[in-house]
C-alpha cells in the first residue's frame, strides 16, 4: 500500500508538472490525436501532451516497456487514470491502435508483428483502421466475402467493406478476409494486417445527414497484404476478430465515462445536474420538477453502480484483460449513455429541438447531436441483441 501511495503521489507532481493547461479542459474533436499524419491535432499542445506522455510510457501504461508502454500493474494504471481525471487531463492518444489492434496484437501476434507495429502505435506515429463489416455482412460478420488469395509471399484481396470508421485518415488495416470458401464460413476466415498506402486500396467517405463524414466504404482491388503479416494462424481468423471485439467493447463502454452525466464534454459543457439546475430551476434546494428530480438522481445511482462493476471487473479478471463481461458493460453501458442524453433533452425542453440558428446556442445544439449519435452505441462493435445473444450462452450457460 505504502509503494502504491507513492506512486500516486509521483504520479500526481508529474501530471501537474507536465500536463499543458489547454490539455485540461474538455475533448474538441478537431484537436483529438488518434495517431498518423493525415488529420492532425488543431492545437500543438496535443502533440506536446503526446510525445511527454509516450516518453513516460503512459500512452499505452500497460503494455511492456519494450513496445512503448510502462508495464504498470492494474492498480497503478487505475491510480493513472484517477489522478489524470482529477486535474482533467485528456487521454494523449486515441483510436483504434491503442485500445484494439495493439491489445489484440499482445496476444495474438508474433515477435516480429509486435516490434513492427507496437512502437509506432504507441508514439502515435501510425493510425488504423477496422476492416470488418460488409454491405452483406454485420450482425452476421462472419458471412464476410471479401477474399485473399494466397499468390506465394503475398495475399492478394479483393472485395468491399463499410463503416469503416477513418478509413481515409488511417495508414494501416486490420482486416477479416476469406481465405477458404469451402469450408463452414466461420472456418475459413483469416486475420490480416495490410497498409492502407497502396494502389489497390480506395475509401470514399459516406456523409451523414450531420454533414459529417466519419465513416467510409472501402475497396479492395488486388490490395496486397505481405504473409508476415498474418495474424495467428490461417482460416483461425475468427478466434483473432472475436478477441479484438471484447477489446473493442470495451473501450465502447468508456464512452460512457461520461454517463453518469458528471463530467462535462467539449459538445455539451453542462453536466445532467447542472443542466437542469439551469433550464428547470430550483425551489430551496431542491430541483423544481420532482419527476425529472427523481429519474435524475435513479440515472445517477446507476451511472455509479455501472462504474464501480466495472472496475471491480477490471481488478478480479487476471492482468485486466476483457472477458465475456465486456459484452454486458458494452450493452449497458450505451444504455446508460442513451439514457443521460435524454436526460439532457428533457432538461433542456423546446431548447433541445435545435440543428443550427441563433436561437440554439452551440452546446444545446451539440447535446441534440451527442443523444442522435447515441444510438449508434447500440450498433458499434456489435448490436445490443448479440451482446445479449452472447450474455445468454457464454456468461449464464443458457442453451442455444
Amino acid at each position: 500500500m505504502a509503494e502504491l501511495n507513492d506512486f500516486r503521489s509521483d504520479t500526481r507532481a508529474w501530471l501537474l508538472e507536465n500536463c499543458p493547461t489547454s490539455m485540461r479542459t474538455p475533448m474538441v474533436d478537431s484537436e483529438m490525436v488518434s495517431g498518423g499524419n493525415k488529420n492532425r491535432s488543431s492545437n500543438p499542445d496535443s502533440y506536446v501532451w503526446l510525445e511527454r506522455m509516450f516518453n513516460k510510457g503512459w500512452t499505452v501504461p500497460n503494455w511492456p516497456v519494450e513496445y512503448g508502454g510502462a508495464d504498470l500493474s492494474v492498480e497503478q494504471y487505475m491510480v493513472l487514470l484517477e489522478e489524470m481525471a482529477t486535474i482533467n487531463a485528456r487521454a494523449p492518444l486515441a483510436g483504434m491502435g491503442v485500445t484494439m489492434i495493439g491489445p489484440t496484437l499482445l496476444e495474438y501476434g508474433t515477435d516480429e508483428q509486435k516490434a513492427q507495429h507496437l512502437p509506432k502505435i504507441a508514439s502515435g506515429e501510425m493510425r488504423w483502421c477496422q476492416g470488418y463489416s460488409e454491405p452483406g455482412s454485420g450482425s452476421d460478420l462472419a458471412s464476410l466475402q471479401t477474399r485473399a488469395v494466397d499468390k506465394g509471399d503475398v495475399f492478394e484481396i479483393n472485395g468491399q467493406k463499410i463503416w469503416t470508421s477513418g478509413a481515409n485518415f488511417a495508414d494501416w488495416i486490420f482486416c477479416l478476409v476469406r481465405t477458404d470458401p469451402n469450408v463452414p464460413k466461420h472456418e475459413g476466415i483469416s486475420f490480416l494486417l495490410f497498409s492502407m498506402d497502396q494502389p489497390g486500396v480506395e475509401t470514399r467517405p459516406i456523409r451523414l445527414i450531420s454533414g459529417a463524414s466519419p465513416f467510409c466504404e472501402t475497396f479492395f482491388d488486388n490490395a496486397i497484404a505481405e504473409k508476415s503479416n498474418l495474424v495467428h494462424r490461417l482460416n483461425q481468423g475468427w478466434t483473432v476478430a472475436k478477441r479484438l471485439l471484447q477489446h473493442e467493447r470495451s473501450g465502447i463502454h468508456m464512452l460512457a465515462e461520461a454517463a453518469s452525466g458528471s463530467k462535462r464534454t467539449a459538445n455539451a459543457g453542462m453536466t445532467l445536474t447542472e443542466a437542469a439546475k439551469h433550464y428547470v430551476g430550483m425551489t430551496g434546494d431542491r430541483l423544481r420538477d420532482p419527476i425529472l428530480r427523481d429519474e435524475v438522481v435513479k440515472h445517477q445511482m446507476n451511472a455509479r453502480a455501472f462504474a464501480l462493476t466495472q472496475a471491480r471487473t477490471v481488478e478480479e479478471s487476471e492482468g485486466g484483460t476483457p472477458t465475456f463481461a465486456t459484452s454486458i458493460f458494452k450493452f449497458y453501458g450505451a444504455e446508460v449513455r442513451k439514457r443521460q442524453l435524454e436526460l439532457q433533452l428533457s432538461a433542456r425542453g423546446t431548447q433541445s429541438l435545435g440543428w443550427e440558428g441563433e436561437a440554439f446556442t452551440p452546446e444545446e445544439q451539440g447535446v441534440t447531436r451527442n443523444w442522435l449519435g447515441s444510438k449508434a452505441g447500440s450498433i458499434a462493435g456489435g448490436s445490443n441483441e448479440v451482446q445479449l445473444n452472447i450474455v445468454s450462452k457464454r456468461v449464464l450457460g443458457l442453451p442455444d
